[in-house]
Order: structure tokens, then C-alpha cells, then sequence
């Protein structure tokens, strides 16, 4: 049921971000009204399916097709101590980050085997049909400060259900940040969670044993197609060691557990106190990051592992030798403007060149891209127009980042399986192609859609890579100054 519930999320979040573009409301209406119609009816029909307990096919379909959006729009998506999440019978409150709006609820949902109840904001149930519906789809309202209050809502009852939910030993997600911005700071947590694992605690008189698992969820880049996803886990943890400060003073005890749960956030987390601090991480990471030198650790687990390392040196510096920032900003500075000016990425600093070894690359990736080409055109034709229409469409929905990407899947669930029937009935019209060739002429669209996306990137790749050649033969001097300037950002960053 958890993914309906995300679904419901997304139409009311997806009007909010778009409320004050009148010059495009009624492109999203049309958009969005098909698939909210679509989805609510399914919804009606899988919740009455739940009641009576009976597994459906349909249930299981839909929330394949989400995963499958996710999946698809996501590159890696890896999962640390996902065992973690099983509550067993236990009550469990899961706390996040927030950095990607929709996807966040999304992408726990996905990998929750357990139902999950989720604290929404009220806005969501602004009507009585929303209101009715989306309570039975397991989405508690709470009126937020600075929103008013929605009919129907009462934040009181809302803490009750809360409370019972927890007693009778199910899961609650709660996004203690509140907002969700595309940024590495964690912000200020709210207090409320804490108050709600204590007081259902206090309700059982203590006999619930409730667990709260942190989720540090963990993206690349959350906003562009095919990047990473690393979800790290916390182990579960009760709230007694509060539970006695608790019956004295409630204020100190719920301040006291937030402070717990942010600590417990940072660990699955990379984290920085501030945006500029960010944009240094970043930026030196751009520069330092290399599939060049082998590691034990791979894809967005090594991204990750080394963020939080230079995230580490960062603090040390900021504390024994502050006047090391400045330098590395500058360093960076210089190097990102070299970089730029001879159009070369920095991994290829750390590549060992060998001129006979990068002409045989080079002979056997222009044999690759022949044979391939034929492939990339047939995916060219089949998808790059919705592509195309997609990567349009979404800024124009929503000027905030945070939306990219479950926008972008949402209009992808409806666009793709539109063009991809309307391709399958002009070739049928027009070739008479039998079902069996009509079922892989299908089938190959999407597969080689995304073949075609990677050799994209491939021939971006094979072109640094060029260019690196060149470079080493007729300017080879400035590259071996970068390299030095590389060698000395490290030294400067990681030696004592």
C-alpha cells in the first residue's frame, strides 16, 4: 500500500510547487489529473483488495512499475544493513534526511518489506475525498506551523493515531527536518518525534520496547537521471535511556532524544554545517575523486566513503591550522579553471600514459562505436524525443531542484508506455509484424533506450580521451603542472 500512499503525496507536492505559474497550469493539470485519476482508482481498488486480505496481481504490477521508475532513473542504488529495518513485532519509528522531497518517501517505501505509515502534512488532505481516501491509505495529517489548518485535521488526533499506530506495533516514517532541500546541511530537527516515541512509551507504561532507526539516504546528485543512491542504515535503538528524565521534565527529555537522533542521522550521513562548506566539499572532491587508483570499495559506496573522508580533514583543519582552507580554496580555484580552460576531466590526471596502449583504446572504441552506432540510432528514434520533452517539461512544472526527479518519473511512467504503443501500432499498421517480433520490437525500446544513453556517455568519455592524448603530446608540460597542483591539494588536504 506504501506506494499509493507516495503517489498521493506527489500530486498535492507537485500543485504546491507549481501554484504560482499560472502560464502553465493547465499543461500540469492535464498531465497530472490523468495520472492522479488513474492512480486513485487503482488505489480504491487495492485497498479493498487489502481488506479482505487477498493478494492481487494488480498490486503487485503497480508497485513493480515504481521501482522499476526508480530504478531506472537511479544508476546504483545500494543498501547498507537493510536487515535493520525489519521490526519484527516490534514498534518502529523510522527517521530521515530529506533532501529529494517525493523520492525520499519513495525510496524507503521500496525498501521496506513491512507496511508503513507516514506522517503527512495537512495540505495534502484538502478535500473530503482526499481526506477519506488517503486515511485509509495509511497517511496520518499533521497541520504545519505557517500552514494554517486544513478541515477535517486535528493535529490531536492525528498524535493519537500516531500513538496507536506505535502501540500496536507497526512503523511510522517521520522526516524530523520537516522541509526537504537539495543541500548536505542537516538542519534542525523537529522535536516532535521524540515527544511521540516517548508518550506512546508512557501510554504502554513503558512495555512497548519502541525502536528508532535512523536512514541516511545518501544521492550523487538527487536531481540527474542516472546517478547514485547510497541508503545507510542505523541500528534500531529504544528510547528508554530517556524514558525516567521523561516523567520529570518532558521538555529536557524530548530535547535531550533529538539531540540523539541527530547525532545517530550524522553518522549515516555526509554532512556540513554550512552551504559554503558543501560547495568546498564538493569542489574538492571533483578534483581529487579518480577511478584511476584501485580501491576496496566501489561505485557510491567509495563516493560516499570518501566524501565523509575529506569531510573529516575539513573539521581538523577548521580547528589546528584554518589558514590550510583558504589555500585549498584557492588551489581548487586554479585547478577548476585549468581543468576547464584545456577541457579535461580531472581523473585523467592520475591515468599513466602509454602511447601505444591509448592508440589501441582508441582503434578499438572507434570499432565499438561502428558496431554500435546502428544500435544508438534505433534508440535515438525511439526515445529521445520524450527524453527531450521530458528534460523541457520538468523545469517548467517546477523551478525547485528538489522536484527534478520525481517529476521526471512520473511524467516517464505516463510518456514512455504512451509513445511506446503508439510506436508498436504504426509499425504493426505498417509492417504486420506477428506478436512474437512485435513482443521484442517492444521490448528492445526501453532496453536499448538505455544503451543508448550509456554510448552517449561513452563517446563524452572516449572524447576526454582524446583530448588527454593530444594533450600529453603537444602540451605536456602544463599537464604535469596539474598533476603537480593535484599531488599538492592532497598533500595539503591529508598530510600533517
Amino acid at each position: 500500500m506504501e506506494v499509493f500512499l507516495f503517489l498521493g503525496f506527489c500530486f498535492d507536492d507537485l500543485e504546491g510547487a507549481i501554484a504560482n505559474r499560472p502560464y502553465i497550469i493547465s499543461l500540469f493539470n492535464v498531465l497530472m489529473e490523468t495520472i492522479f485519476e488513474s492512480i486513485l482508482n487503482s488505489c480504491v481498488i487495492i485497498f479493498f483488495i487489502n481488506l479482505s486480505k487477498k493478494k492481487h496481481m494488480l498490486y503487485r504490477i503497480l508497485k513493480f512499475i515504481i521501482g522499476v521508475g526508480i530504478r531506472l532513473y537511479y544508476k546504483e542504488i545500494r543498501v547498507n544493513n537493510r536487515g535493520n529495518l525489519s521490526n519484527g513485532k516490534k514498534p518502529m519509528i523510522i527517521i530521515a534526511n530529506h533532501p529529494n522531497t517525493l523520492m525520499d518517501a519513495w525510496v524507503i517505501g521500496m525498501i521496506c518489506n513491512q507496511p508503513i505509515y507516514y506522517m503527512a502534512k495537512a495540505t495534502l488532505f484538502d478535500s473530503k475525498f482526499k481526506l477519506k481516501l488517503l486515511r485509509s491509505l495509511k497517511m496520518i495529517p499533521i497541520n504545519r506551523r505557517g500552514e494554517g489548518v486544513t478541515d477535517g485535521v486535528d493535529n490531536n488526533d492525528s498524535l493519537s493515531e500516531c500513538y496507536k499506530v506505535l502501540s500496536e506495533g507497526k512503523t511510522l516514517v517521520i522526516f524530523p527536518e520537516g522541509t526537504s532541500y537539495k543541500e548536505k546541511v542537516l538542519r534542525e530537527l523537529k522535536t516532535g518525534t521524540a515527544r511521540i516515541a516517548l508518550e506512546t512509551e508512557r501510554l504502554n507504561d513503558s512495555n512497548l520496547d519502541l525502536q528508532v532507526v535512523a536512514v541516511g539516504i545518501n544521492y550523487s546528485q538527487p536531481e540527474k537521471f542516472r546517478s547514485n543512491i547510497l541508503i545507510d542504515i542505523d541500528q534500531p535503538r529504544g528510547v528508554m535511556d530517556h524514558y525516567e528524565l521523561y516523567l520529570k521534565d518532558k521538555r529536557k527529555a524530548v530535547r535531550s532524544l533529538t539531540d540523539q537522533f541527530r547525532d545517530r542521522l550524522e553518522k549515516v550521513l555526509v554532512t556540513t554545517e554550512t552551504k559554503d562548506e558543501e560547495e568546498l566539499l564538493d569542489d574538492i572532491y571533483k578534483v581529487l575523486n579518480t577511478k584511476y587508483i584501485p580501491s576496496d570499495e566501489k561505485g557510491v559506496q567509495r563516493q560516499v566513503s570518501e566524501l565523509k573522508e575529506i569531510k573529516n580533514k575539513i573539521d581538523e583543519l577548521k580547528l589546528v591550522q584554518p589558514w590550510r582552507i583558504d589555500e585549498l580554496k584557492q588551489r581548487i580555484k586554479s585547478m577548476d579553471w585549468k581543468l576547464e580552460k584545456m577541457k579535461i576531466r580531472a581523473d585523467f590526471l592520475d591515468r599513466k600514459f602509454r602511447s601505444r596502449l591509448f592508440l589501441r583504446q582508441i582503434f578499438t572504441s572507434v570499432v565499438f562505436i561502428l558496431v554500435a552506432l546502428p544500435l544508438a540510432i534505433f534508440g535515438l528514434i525511439h526515445n529521445y524525443l520524450q527524453y527531450l520533452f521530458t528534460d523541457w517539461l520538468v523545469p517548467k512544472l517546477s523551478t525547485d531542484i528538489e522536484y527534478y526527479a520525481p517529476l521526471a518519473i512520473l511524467v516517464g511512467i505516463v510518456l514512455y508506455p504512451l509513445s511506446y504503443t503508439g510506436f508498436a501500432l504504426l509499425v504493426h499498421y505498417l509492417l504486420d509484424f506477428s506478436w512474437g517480433l512485435m513482443l521484442i520490437y517492444v521490448l528492445l525500446m526501453p532496453l536499448i533506450g538505455m544503451f543508448t544513453y550509456w554510448f552517449f556517455k561513452y563517446l563524452t568519455h572516449i572524447s576526454y580521451k582524446w583530448r588527454y592524448m593530444f594533450l600529453m603530446i603537444d602540451h605536456k608540460e602544463a599537464l604535469h603542472e596539474l598533476q603537480s597542483e593535484k599531488k599538492q591539494v592532497k598533500e595539503l588536504l591529508f598530510e600533517d
